[in-house]
């Protein structure tokens, strides 16, 4: 039995790797989370030998981690569970891509350079040695092109040839002497041990485990080495490697002409431009809302909700259950609470596909890089950088892997701000929210679905400035560098495979939590509390709907159902959509439709979108807070905030707006005129905290 051959893929994010994997794997992929950790793990079996299993890592810049990605890139890397590590490195940026190369190399196991997109330098009039670049790093170097699905059969037969580095990269002496000195103090060989003592990087000096003596002269030799650079410890790695590979980069990288702008660049000039790039981008949102929602999403939908779970299912269970001479209880609990439940769930199905393949072509051609580019410039001026845009990019798809992404922010009051602040984006369990409110009673206006997404984005603008000039998270704002991709056609493999696993995903929490709570609806809307089948306005959910409506009142719900699928959307945003299927005794989205059309306004049903957008998120995202925030305290902070903000402006937009709509002047209406001008004075006040500004004097 041939013995399987473990390949490691490492490489920075936008190098190409997820494309890469795909080629080299195809179907033959599995995927998981790592052990301890939520972090998705994907591993699979090559198309042509299924003896090789290549295990695809975590995006990552460097092996100096901050985020739970790095860490379990870098614990992989440090163990014995592959054989060769096959680094993808971006040849358009290859002075950036190879700071983790040399790191990889360092760590002593068999290496190689797979340098993706080097077709791309050709428009550029730029051509890299590769043969001076395996030379001066010993590693096999290997021209592919995902793109273009080349290069990968001669990748693979480098790979299972690959050995241990030859080469070691040698940076300033007095850095060598350094390391030198560590070695003979420690007796450690590694290389990226050594460099890590240096780093003082935790986890390395626990694995080593130095004894008391030996850490003292580790620090004598460091602060020594600092005194000599004038820099600390960090910083004069990271200086070394780049002093290393700017020189590298200058020997195999030639130009055959002079510089000229790329595709990329010259779209950038508008795409990111100061005047065109927030209204090219509002554009681009429109659009993907008016496909997915408006047009092509819907022609899907339309079929799932009045054939599929409007006539079809319906009919043939029927038809079953009487066959089977199902008790009227038990033909009620399959058609008005199962079927009625989880129909009105997927028949959203069509629109939640088409709006993620929208997304996926938009991430895979490089354009979500620079929107986080263009944001920054807004947020900036709100106290806040483009870096806590990323996560709340991520939180389109999901909340909880967007309160997460928060990690990579330094600075803790920015990054608490950002948790507060992320799951005002609408995930993709409030698409069907959504679609719901625009198709019910808003079927003609194509503004209604996308200004879901633009109120998520105001409401985060608007709250960070008011979190932002508080005296617990005020402060200066972080510098955001990020590196911006070069564009390129989509690959259809991946934007199709992006949506069927998000699709998949919706389609397994809708037969999981959502099942389980349409059964559950269906027993407290069937029985009340003697236990006796009674109509549903008799039922026991509706004298606890009853209870809590006043609340919700001044918002324009006037009925106890809009109440209760609020606080069901806790457990998942999208079983709104199934309680009120349930509710509503809907068999199929055109019924359900009606039935929205009967016991809301236009403006009502508005409210109750926007309050379930910016309301507190889901269970499972709470948890997520809990998690990053550490504390109950800072917890409970965040789901009030977000459950005020809502509930503020979902009473001023219906308050003022009825008061447009009628010409009426009211208490309540006062009331909304008074807190939207509490609120913009809280938008519009000094910040507590100043930031200290350079004096324009200065004393020699």
């Amino acid at each position: 039995m041939t013995e399987n051959k473990r390949f490691a893929l490492v490489g920075n994010p936008n190098s190409g790797k997820t494309s890469t994997f795909n080629l080299l794997t195809g179907a033959n992929q599995y995927v998981g989370n790592w052990p301890g950790v939520t972090v998705e793990r994907k591993s699979g079996k090559y198309v042509k030998d299924k003896s090789i299993i290549i295990q695809d890592l975590p995006g990552i810049y460097s092996l100096s981690p901050f985020t739970p990605e790095e860490n379990v890139t870098r614990d992989y890397l440090l163990s014995d569970d592959y054989d060769v590590v096959i680094n993808l490195v971006d040849a358009t940026n290859i002075e950036r891509n190879l700071y983790l190369t040399t790191q990889l190399i360092e760590i002593g196991k068999p290496v190689i350079i797979a340098l993706n997109m080097t077709d791309l330098l050709v428009k550029q009039n730029i051509f890299i040695d590769t043969e001076k670049l395996s030379y001066s790093l010993g590693v096999p170097v290997v021209n592919i092109s995902a793109l273009k699905n080349q290069g990968f059969d001669n990748l693979v037969a480098q790979s299972q040839k690959a050995t241990v580095p030859q080469v070691q990269v040698h940076y300033d002496e007095r850095f060598e002497a350094s390391l030198m000195e560590l070695s003979n103090v420690t007796n450690i060989t590694n290389r990226f041990e050594l460099i890590k003592i240096f780093e003082n990087d935790e986890k390395i000096i626990e694995r080593v485990a130095l004894s008391a003596k030996q850490t003292d002269e580790v620090s004598e030799i460091i602060s020594i080495a600092e005194d000599i650079f004038l820099d600390d410890r960090q910083s004069i790695v990271v200086n070394e490697r780049y002093q290393y590979l700017t020189t590298l980069a200058d020997m195999v990288e030639h130009r055959t002409q002079g510089v000229r702008l790329n595709v990329s660049d010259k779209i950038d000039q508008f795409v990111t431009s100061r005047h065109f790039g927030l209204p090219f981008f509002l554009f681009v949102m429109w659009a993907v809302y008016y496909v997915s929602i408006q047009t092509v999403g819907t022609m899907g939908t339309d079929f799932v909700n009045e054939k599929l779970f409007g006539e079809i299912v319906p009919h043939y269970a029927q038809n079953l259950l009487d066959f089977l001479n199902i008790a009227p209880i038990g033909q009620s609990l399959i058609l008005d609470g199962i079927i009625a439940g989880v129909g009105a769930v997927l028949g959203f199905v069509p629109q939640i596909f088409v709006l993620f393949i929208c997304l996926g072509i938009l991430e895979d051609s490089g354009y979500m890089s620079r929107v986080a580019f263009v944001m920054d410039r807004i947020f900036r001026r709100f106290g806040l950088s483009g870096k806590s845009f990323i996560p709340m990019l991520i939180a389109t798809g999901c909340g909880i892997p967007g309160v997460m992404a928060s990690r990579t922010i330094e600075n803790e009051r920015d990054r608490r701000i950002t948790i507060m602040v992320t799951t005002f984006m609408p995930c993709s369990a409030k698409l069907p929210i959504i679609a719901l409110v625009a198709g019910s009673l808003f079927p003609n206006n194509s503004l209604i679905a996308p200004s879901a997404y633009f109120v998520g984005i105001f409401t985060i603008v608007i709250s960070g400035i008011m979190l932002k000039k508080t005296k617990l998270l005020g402060g200066s704002v972080t510098p955001f560098i990020m590196e911006l991709p070069n564009y390129h056609m989509p690959k259809w493999s991946n934007v199709l495979r992006y949506a069927l696993d998000k699709g998949l995903s919706f389609i397994k929490r809708a037969g999981t939590i959502i099942l389980a709570m349409t059964i559950v609806l269906w027993f407290l809307t069937t029985f009340n509390i003697r236990l006796q089948v009674v109509d549903t306005e008799q039922s026991i959910l509706a004298g606890i709907g009853r209870v809590i409506m006043p609340i919700f009142a001044p918002l324009g719900w006037t009925s106890w159902q809009a109440t209760v699928s609020t606080f069901t959307g806790l457990l998942a945003k999208e079983t709104l959509v199934s309680t009120m299927g349930v509710l509503y005794h809907a068999k199929g989205g055109a019924a359900l439709n009606t039935a929205m059309q009967s016991n809301f306004t236009a403006l009502s049903a508005y409210t109750l979108l926007l309050f379930n957008l910016l309301c507190a998120p889901c269970f499972a995202a709470i948890g997520a807070i809990y998690r990053e925030m550490g504390t109950a305290k800072w917890t409970g902070i965040a789901v009030g905030f977000q459950c005020g903000i809502a509930y503020i402006i979902s009473f001023i937009v219906y308050q003022i707006g009825t008061t447009i709509a009628t010409g009426q002047v009211n208490l309540s209406t006062v009331l909304a005129i008074l807190s939207l001008l509490l609120a913009s004075y809280y938008v519009f006040r000094k910040p507590v905290y100043q930031a200290p500004k350079l004096s324009e004097s200065v004393t020699i």
